[in-house]
């Protein structure tokens, strides 16, 4: 049995993975923003995990650092410890919306990149303190190469993806696992009214993979995996090629 938190555990993928966490008798502890969510979805969770399993939720959002401190120390006492902590919350807005409203804008890469990494420093501090443990956070395949749609998006989660890697050099000696899932598009209520492109994922095939990366300590997931060979021909090709496509 491990004790995990999830920030986002409430909806799509984060709540796939609490799913998968608690069926097999894991420990799990919601973070989100609206507190009646939160209770709903850990009702569910209950209902869904083994026999003994422990489900605790607080309050903490994405948008106000101040809230992270507090909702960590307090689900780590609930838990009697922490052995990983998942982020899967995150804003996402088209390319067009993110250009047309600078607000919108700033919101999306304050909350995916500055705010996700000031979240993931204080979970970094507690899992050292405790002599380690895994850190893993949503990324996305977006980051992996400056693409016409996903101009800003895309440039905070590279960001936020190479924050992640720095992780796993500068405490992987100290205890450290740091895991970043890089989703492809998967169908959840974020993408609700976008089209779909060829190979996008279910939520519980996701997290299948998402645990599994977990389990085993991999650096990089690809989610489902056969985006890493399909970023791996993206980030191949000349930057003349990439002015001229539309992905």
């Amino acid at each position: 049995m491990k004790r995990h938190v999830i920030l986002g555990g409430t909806r799509g993928m984060g709540r796939s993975v609490a799913r998968k966490l608690v069926e097999r008798g894991d420990w799990v502890a919601l973070l989100g923003r609206d507190g009646a969510e939160l209770e709903k979805s850990a009702a569910d969770l209950k209902a869904r995990g083994a026999p003994g399993v422990r489900v605790t939720t607080a309050l903490c959002d994405l948008e106000r650092p101040d809230t992270f401190r507090p909702a960590l120390e307090a689900v780590e006492q609930a838990l009697e410890g922490l052995d990983v902590v998942i982020v899967t919350a995150g804003l996402f807005a088209t390319q067009e919306q993110l250009e047309a409203d600078p607000s919108l804008a700033q919101r999306v890469l304050s909350v995916d990149f500055a705010n996700t990494v000031l979240f993931c420093e204080e979970a970094r501090k507690k899992l050292l303190l405790r002599g380690g443990g895994t850190l893993c956070v949503f990324s996305s395949v977006a980051g992996d190469r400056g693409r016409k749609p996903v101009v800003l998006y895309g440039a905070a989660k590279a960001g936020l993806s190479a924050y992640l890697e720095g992780l796993d050099h500068r405490f992987k000696s100290q205890g450290l696992t740091t895991v970043c899932v890089k989703p492809g598009f998967v169908k959840t209520q974020m993408t609700e009214g976008l089209k779909a492109p060829p190979f996008a994922g279910e939520p519980d095939e996701v997290a299948d993979v998402v645990v599994k990366g977990i389990d085993e300590g991999t650096p990089v997931v690809y989610a489902p995996p056969i985006w890493r060979a399909v970023m791996s021909a993206i980030k191949a090709m000349p930057r003349f090629v990439m002015r001229r496509v539309k992905f």
